[in-house]
């Protein structure tokens, strides 16, 4: 939401955008004066047009009148209301002063004055554009997010010129979860308020996705106009959309350095950092934006998922408890909400969640799925009956769709028909790999590079080097091979604290690899030769100062990410008292079990028979590579010998890790503590030993996993 405070004077702001806000004379056009956060306006013709009530046509000394009221808006908004009074005494009537008065009265937080007011105007002017989006915007100031949302769109189909009401209404559709028409609506108030026909074209131009003519317009523009912000953050937006974060965040900066009350690149700025990891400062800039801007449900909700991210999760909780006390509509709220709830083992509150969000968009595969996903719910005959109709329906978007048939194939899978379970599953992931591309080759490339370059003699030259604190506990492996059992186990001591799957091991290896574009040759990690002994401690201090968010003041903490396999020589270098735990499971059992998974992001490999058994092969053949060159380094730790021997194999985890053998890590299942993979639900639990065959019930349809993992399955008998 476009910021209204009354307190920011329009010089102050001019002087801080260091760009030129012409204010239009009202009379006889009477246009509106808004400071927003591009320094524009926005008009309004009392009595002169379709925007407003065409009844009244204001005489001159009228107008003079108004275009008072409406210049003393933002900078003093009690007299901007005494102002449209005293009009109200002469006449009554007036539906420009009416307007008016109920703008001052939300600005001085008296949005339910200003509610009955602008009721009042809409209803004998339903084409009065500018009170429709002064109406949108007190219903958002109210919580009333459907209507607000209904009202904003009312305002932009009468006058389509309005970008305060733009502004808003992608607020709002971003909170709901509607990435596109948000899109959509924020472009059309950068349209509006780009000023220049230059940035007005390449406004359009980032609407259409012609990213690279925006750059070039942009870039051309600033060259004369060096600090024009809206060029600036257009910029930035076209580094986000790239993946260009870090170029993205030093244009933001600067942006905010010109125009410390540019909300909106604020709002970038703080998912810019979000995106980087970078939590803290992410949570910094939010607090300045829900100072000025408390009402805006977008900022909330960026909140809680930072939040979130940092494992603070009772209090993302409450702040969504609060945005769906204002905003109950928005089903991917909801979701979010499910989630949180589910991490912290409130079960029964997810699924109450997760059924409204499916309740409020009945389509919504992500709602099914999260449902699927709790492993041990079952879903009821009609919503199985609802997940078959919607898979047959060709409108569905194509996310859904998969989601759609991983929750169907699941909830098949419970009631044993296996045949059809399966072809759902087949057709999940055939939509998913459209839009999770996988090279395998380039992956396995990448493993012998691994083998290749962390040969014995390397390892000898930089041993003992390296930050010494043994803080970090490694959990590796592939997805679904019982990795949050060990953690869960491990987190039931107490000297050991879970985390979640923490990116910074990969984070820090992209950076090392130096690739601007994917046709660069990877510097990764061959770049390690140059690295002194100084530079390998500060890497590994690097990795403990990122990840220390995620902490409390236990001394261990553990880092389940299982892609981190491939780091393990990393690891090593910068890390060298650091434990490694390598979680296996039979391959049959593993990759079956990531085939019928829906993920959120990454594990692209798993979403092909084929690919997932290539992608096994090869960590095996690197695992045995980290045992040949560093011999006891890495504890593997087999699943089912955990389900069958626990105490025997929670003795041996804990005798690696130099820890005393505590009996709660028996009594892992008891451990309250946030558990954030698919298998929240299932660790709660007493170990079972039936998932552990359950790949059988598929074996007929398995032949292509079978021929790819080839000479693997030599040590894991069918």
């Amino acid at each position: 939401m476009v910021s209204d405070a009354p307190e920011v004077k329009p010089a102050a702001r001019r002087s801080n955008y260091q760009i030129t806000a012409q204010i239009v004379e009202l009379a006889p056009v009477s246009p509106y004066c808004v400071w927003c956060d591009y320094a524009q306006t926005e008009r309004f013709k009392p009595g002169m047009n379709s925007k407003s009530p065409a009844n009244q046509a204001p005489s001159s000394g009228l107008q003079v009148a108004l275009q008072h009221a409406a210049s003393l808006l933002m900078k003093d908004p009690l007299m901007a209301e005494q102002q449209a009074l005293e009009i109200l005494k002469k006449i009554p009537s007036e539906l420009n002063a009416m307007q008016l008065l109920g703008t001052a009265q939300r600005l001085t937080n008296r949005a339910d004055s200003a509610l009955k007011l602008l009721n009042q105007v809409v209803k004998k002017a339903p084409d009065f554009a500018l009170a429709q989006q002064e109406l949108g915007l007190t219903l958002l100031v109210l919580g009333q997010g459907k209507d607000a949302t209904r009202t904003l769109r009312k305002a932009v189909e009468l006058d389509a010129k309005l970008p305060r009401a733009w502004k808003a209404l992608g607020d709002l559709l971003a909170v709901g979860g509607d990435e596109e028409a948000s899109q959509q609506a924020y472009q059309q108030h950068l349209a509006l308020t780009a000023g220049h026909p230059t940035l007005v074209l390449a406004a359009n131009c980032l609407y259409t996705g012609k990213l690279a003519k925006v750059e070039q317009l942009c870039r051309s523009y600033l060259k004369e106009h060096p600090t024009d912000v809206s060029a600036i953050r257009m910029l930035a937006d076209v580094g986000i959309r790239l993946s260009q974060l870090e170029d993205a965040q030093s244009l933001l900066e600067r942006c905010l350095e010109l125009a410390p009350d540019y909300h909106m690149a604020r709002n970038n700025y703080a998912q810019v950092l979000f995106k980087r990891q970078q939590y803290d400062a992410a949570l910094q800039q939010l607090k300045i934006l829900i100072d000025v801007e408390p009402n805006n449900p977008s900022h909330h909700v960026l909140e809680a998922s930072i939040l979130v991210r940092i494992g603070k999760y009772d209090e993302a909780i409450e702040i969504y408890n609060w945005v769906l006390s204002r905003y109950p509509a928005q089903a991917k709220i909801h979701l979010s909400h499910g989630h949180a709830l589910k991490t912290v083992g409130r079960q029964a509150e997810a699924i109450i969640a997760y059924r409204t969000s499916m309740s409020l968009q009945p389509k919504l595969g992500e709602a099914y799925w999260s449902l699927a996903n709790l492993k041990t719910f079952s879903f009821e005959a009609q919503e199985i009956s609802a997940m078959r109709a919607h898979v047959k329906d060709a409108s569905i978007a194509a996310e859904d769709y998969s989601q759609l048939c991983f929750a169907l194939g699941k909830s098949l899978e419970d009631r044993k028909e296996f045949a059809e379970s399966f072809d759902c599953y087949l057709k999940g992931n055939a939509s998913r790999s459209k839009a999770a591309r996988w090279d395998p080759e380039e992956h396995h490339l990448r493993c012998q590079n691994m083998i290749k370059f962390f040969n014995q003699e390397f390892l000898a030259s930089v041993k003992g080097q390296g930050c010494p604190l043994p803080d970090p506990i490694f959990v590796v492996g592939l997805p679904r091979a019982g990795s949050t059992l060990l953690e869960q186990i491990l987190a039931s001591h107490s000297q050991v604290e879970g985390t979640m799957e923490l990116p910074d091991v990969i984070s820090i290896a992209r950076r090392l690899n130096g690739k601007k574009r994917k046709s660069d040759k990877s510097l990764y990690p061959a770049v390690l030769r140059e690295h002194s002994a100084v530079q390998l401690a500060e890497l590994g201090q690097e990795y403990l100062d990122r990840t220390r968010i995620q902490r409390t003041n236990l001394p261990y903490f553990i880092d389940k990410m299982p892609n981190n396999f491939v780091h393990i020589g990393l690891i090593h270098l910068i890390l060298p008292n650091a434990k490694i735990i390598d979680a296996r499971r039979h391959p049959l059992a593993c990759c079956f079990s990531g085939f019928k998974q829906y993920f959120a992001s990454g594990q692209n490999f798993t979403y092909g028979l084929e690919d997932i058994g290539r992608y096994y092969r090869d960590y095996v053949e690197l695992m045995d590579h980290w045992d040949q060159v560093l011999p006891g380094r890495v504890l593997r730790i087999q699943y089912e010998e955990v389900v069958a021997d626990t105490e025997g194999q929670v003795r041996r985890i804990l005798e690696y890790c130099r820890l005393p053998f505590e009996a709660a890590c028996l009594e892992f299942h008891n451990t309250k503590r946030a558990v954030r993979t698919a298998s929240s639900e299932q660790v709660r639990q007493p170990i079972y030993s039936s998932g552990v065959d359950q790949w059988r019930n598929y074996r007929p349809f398995l032949e292509p996993l079978i021929d790819a993992l080839d000479h693997v399955l030599d040590r894991y008998p069918i």
